[in-house]
């Protein structure tokens, strides 16, 4: 199963200050282990909300806010991209994780949709159509 991994934002995190030589270094060896362990597909930092956009839909209609956005326990400071047999064994490698903010922080894990999980609704071309943007996709990031 695949999981997302989110590393919840904190007023720290969205006021831009950066993770410590320290902390970085903890989280490359975590890194490390989790590609060796062959479940690591990718992790990313994100910038404070402040340089983001939010675009939200109405019907046909697009309004922009831009950033900062308020509610800070629910913006996103990072994420990984597992692939793991469960969610428990998720849960086991987010316990060994460092922490990954100053003080108190908090890690979401939400499972990804797979194909098998939008049934008859995803009919064959549909299926045909997902199998070739995710080669595009596979050509593009070898170059």
């Amino acid at each position: 199963m695949k999981v997302m991994v989110i590393v919840k934002a904190t007023p720290d995190s969205e006021a831009g200050v950066l993770p410590s030589e320290q902390l970085l270094t903890e989280m490359g060896q975590y890194n490390e282990a989790l590609a060796k362990a062959g479940i690591l597909l990718a992790a990313e930092g994100l910038h404070p909300s402040s340089k983001g956009a939010r675009v939200r839909f109405s019907g046909t209609d697009r309004t922009v806010t831009q950033g900062p956005f308020a509610q800070t326990q629910e913006l996103v400071a990072g994420y990984w991209l597992w692939q793991v047999d469960s969610i428990e064994e998720a849960i086991s490698w987010v316990k060994r994780c460092p922490n990954p903010m100053p003080g108190e922080s908090e890690i979401e894990i939400r499972p990804v949709f797979e194909a098998e999980d939008f049934g008859e609704a995803l009919t064959p071309e549909l299926r045909e159509q997902e199998d070739r943007i995710r080669t595009q996709i596979e050509t593009q990031q070898q170059k």
